[in-house]
């Protein structure tokens, strides 16, 4: 018989192979995840279904930087969470939080001494609690008291390429929403 001709069995034979080799994978797959669950769902508490975010105080002097925090916290508990996020205190948890460092440092400069590359950084506290005032994140590894914990957001500017300081407190901003929102996840 000719070498690149196959019977027919032959194919038959290997699509029952691959069959098989399938069902065992999918089998042993679905066995060592069973205690497992699929989608954003198990990432955090099962008993809150809306959060309030009340408009994030600062303590800075630039203009609306509260405000646009809030707002970048709002789109992102909406994008990465199973939560809804609601306008009243009335919801099953609040969010709430604080700008309370701003800094703008020079991290290089030319020889006049002009500055050429700076880093804009963001401190925030923020809490999560329940509709009865309890915590609802587990405390912080980091020795802060358990009510409240520290979020910083950085993001660098370089003057000469058209960024400004307004551009870059937006990466710093969208920085510290995500990692807000990260901090609403179930712990380990």
């Amino acid at each position: 018989m000719d070498a690149g001709r196959r019977r027919p069995l032959d194919g038959v034979r290997r699509s029952r192979h691959a069959l098989g080799v399938a069902t065992v994978f999918c089998a042993s797959v679905m066995a060592g995840c069973a205690g497992y669950q699929i989608g954003n769902g198990s990432l955090y508490p099962r008993d809150v279904y809306t959060v309030y975010v009340p408009m994030f105080e600062s303590t800075s002097f630039r203009r609306n930087l509260g405000e646009r925090l809030t707002e970048a916290v709002m789109k992102e508990i909406e994008l990465k969470t199973p939560y809804k996020v609601v306008g009243n205190a009335s919801a099953d948890s609040i969010l709430s939080g604080r700008i309370v460092g701003e800094t703008k440092r020079v991290v290089a400069e030319n020889t006049f001494d002009d500055p050429r590359q700076l880093e804009v950084e963001l401190q925030v506290e923020v809490s999560w609690l329940d509709r009865q005032g309890a915590e609802l994140r587990q405390a912080a590894t980091i020795p802060l008291p358990p009510e409240l914990t520290m979020v910083t957001g950085s993001a660098g500017l370089v003057p000469e390429v058209g960024q400004s300081v307004a551009t870059a407190h937006q990466q710093a901003i969208g920085r510290l929403a995500e990692q807000i929102v990260a901090l609403m996840e179930t712990p380990w």
